[in-house]
């Protein structure tokens, strides 16, 4: 079914003609392999990642992307999948807004800000993103039922994905995970398997589960298919460049869990460069963690690329992944543009949820939380310039997590139905 460094005129491609997509190539040790389902190197079990003609990604214009829909998937010419509409199995996330965030910018002492509010997907988190690359590619390559490990948005993504193709979908989940994450989840009527442990014992399970003749024909999205699903991320990178007028901004700070996410927009960056969509630049990457969970940062901090796993705590648990993946990837994206990492704890996640949101007008989930936090603790320690242009990633809903916030917000004022009470209230003066 594969083959380790075929030429890639040897390779067929499973996904369509007119795919960018030449195969698979580890990380690591630069093996390749067929567009298969497979998520790690068999010769040094390093990450696999799709390795692309670049001919062909050099043909993409910017006029060939605005004439496509408006979703990810005018970026299809770019990714592994998905260049005939016919093959998308999609509930038609991105676009979401860019927000000029100048009350924001003005709080923090900043010359211009913006904010990319991926909470406006369909599911209301950028995993919609991955999800559609992926669960396209899945059906692509023969599965008939759609899995995941996940921390909460993940799940949300796949069961509606799921709903809307009409193929049976099984999530494994924490058994602790906030409510409105488990009901978004099981309202779209697949499975959901709630797990007394970490999210990293869930992802354990769920690798082991690949290997069992019940799940044979499982695309797990994040784990046998994984290769795929982290190209969607990209699409947080080109759709900026695109509405900043295609330019890349001087700097970003992204959420981390696996580290993922941050590597991918870093590299739709330097993609867009390279083929001519942008003018050439330098962006500044910075990447944020919860102090409850923060081994990438940590590793950075101490001025290694070993992550040393962690047992996570605090309210961030979408960013609950002790042992992430592609830490090191991310701290050498972040080393190699001369960013940074900054961790910040709940008290501090909470303040940032309510900072973005007094000044913006975007309610975040904590994730998106510990961003604004991070962002202010890197302009106050100096690593972060004020005076550069500067994007921040809201990955998601502040309604996925109330229970961050519900203590410390409420009404202002409790009346009467009267204009005396009105008045006695403080409401009339003034």
């Amino acid at each position: 079914m594969s083959s380790v460094n075929a030429p890639a005129a040897e390779q067929n491609n499973i996904f369509s003609a007119e795919s960018p997509a030449k195969g698979l190539v580890c990380r690591n040790c630069d093996a390749t392999y067929d567009l298969i389902a497979q998520h790690a190197c068999w010769q040094c079990f390093g990450p696999l990642e799709v390795d692309y003609d670049q001919a062909r990604l050099a043909k993409v214009t910017r006029e060939q992307i605005e004439a496509g829909p408006q979703n990810i998937w005018r970026y299809a010419p770019l990714l592994p999948v998905g260049v005939d509409p016919a093959d998308r199995v999609s509930i038609d996330p991105g676009m979401t807004p860019l927000i000029d965030a100048k009350h924001l910018a003005k709080a923090l002492g900043m010359r211009k800000l913006w904010v990319k509010d991926d909470s406006a997907n369909p599911t209301h988190s950028f995993k919609d993103r991955v999800v559609s690359t992926a669960v396209s590619a899945a059906v692509k390559l023969g599965f008939d039922h759609f899995a995941c490990a996940s921390t909460g948005n993940l799940a949300n993504s796949v069961a509606a994905h799921a709903a809307r193709a009409g193929i049976p979908s099984t999530v494994f989940v924490p058994h602790d995970l906030e409510p409105g994450k488990i009901i978004q989840t099981a309202v779209y009527g697949g499975r959901l398997v709630a797990v007394e442990g970490s999210y990293d014992e869930v992802n354990r399970l769920c690798s082991e589960l690949t290997e069992t003749d019940a799940f044979e024909s499982t695309a797990f999205v994040n784990v046998n298919i994984r290769p795929y699903y982290a190209e969607g991320s990209k699409t947080l990178g080109y759709e900026v460049a695109e509405q900043l007028g295609w330019r890349l901004p001087e700097q970003v700070v992204v959420p981390m869990a696996s580290g993922e996410l941050l590597t991918k927009v870093h590299k739709a960056f330097e993609e867009s460069a390279e083929i001519g969509l942008t003018e050439p630049g330098e962006v500044r990457v910075f990447g944020a963690q919860s102090a409850g969970c923060s081994p990438i940062a940590d590793a950075f901090s101490a001025d290694t690329d070993v992550i040393t796993p962690v047992k996570p705590t605090g309210i961030a648990k979408s960013l609950n992944i002790g042992d992430p993946a592609a830490g090191p990837y991310a701290i050498e994206a972040c080393r190699s543009t001369g960013g940074g990492m900054a961790k910040v704890d709940d008290d501090e996640i909470r303040e940032g949820i309510r900072l973005l949101a007094s000044t913006t007008g975007v309610f975040a989930e904590t994730a998106g939380g510990v961003v604004v936090a991070t962002l202010r603790k890197l302009l106050e320690s100096g690593r972060l310039d004020p005076e550069a242009e500067t994007v921040v990633y809201n990955t998601g809903d502040g309604l996925k997590t109330l229970d961050a916030v519900s203590s410390l917000v409420g009404p202002t004022h409790t009346v009467k139905p009267s204009l005396k009470s009105a008045k006695e209230a403080g409401l009339l003066s003034g």
